[in-house]
């Protein structure tokens, strides 16, 4: 079956087998006032979801390039379609993030974005656990991301997000951006 963009074929995919998932990357910060490109897609996802998609996924026109235990990348085979990025998460932090999400439509098909305070979390954490590949996109998101948004940086629920998910260096540098 063809698919007119990368969104209706995610859609009808995880409405064929059920699994919740979560829209992440350049798409959700284009969702909080910050213009970005993006060359790919990127979800959150249980290990169990994307066990349950991956063939259907393949049978799509896409290629597991990438496998570790919490990502998976995918190249799309077929010219329109984006390549795909999947961060495994646990049943439990998946049914908060939902819980907090934000629904949003793109290209008429309904997906959820994570809070503004779990997409930071998100990128806080992988700067944390992968600096040198996700620290220069994923600082200067966070620190258009709060900007953009009012967030109060040095708000001791901030404070607190970025001491859990990040490090205390992380939190001085992102307060030293914010007041330039």
């Amino acid at each position: 079956m063809a698919y007119h963009s990368i969104f209706d074929l995610i859609s009808a995919i995880t409405e064929k087998t059920g699994i919740s998932y979560v829209l992440i990357g350049g798409f959700a910060v284009n969702y909080y006032k910050i213009s970005r490109q993006t060359a790919d897609v990127d979800f959150l996802i249980t290990v169990k979801g994307y066990k349950k998609i991956l063939s259907l996924l393949e049978e799509a026109g896409f290629k597991q390039d990438y496998s570790q235990e919490v990502f998976a990348r995918l190249s799309a085979k077929k010219t329109g379609l984006l390549d795909l990025d999947f961060m495994f998460i646990d049943e439990q932090t998946m049914g908060k993030i939902l819980k907090d999400g934000k629904k949003i439509s793109i290209a008429g098909k309904k997906f959820v974005v994570p809070s503004l305070e779990h997409l930071i979390a998100l990128k806080l954490h992988a700067i944390k656990y992968n600096p040198k590949a996700r620290e220069l996109k994923d600082f200067l998101d966070i620190v258009d991301l709060i900007r953009v948004n009012h967030m109060n940086a040095k708000d001791n629920k901030f404070r607190t997000l970025c001491l859990k998910y990040g490090t205390i260096e992380l939190y001085g540098k992102i307060l030293a951006w914010i007041e330039q």
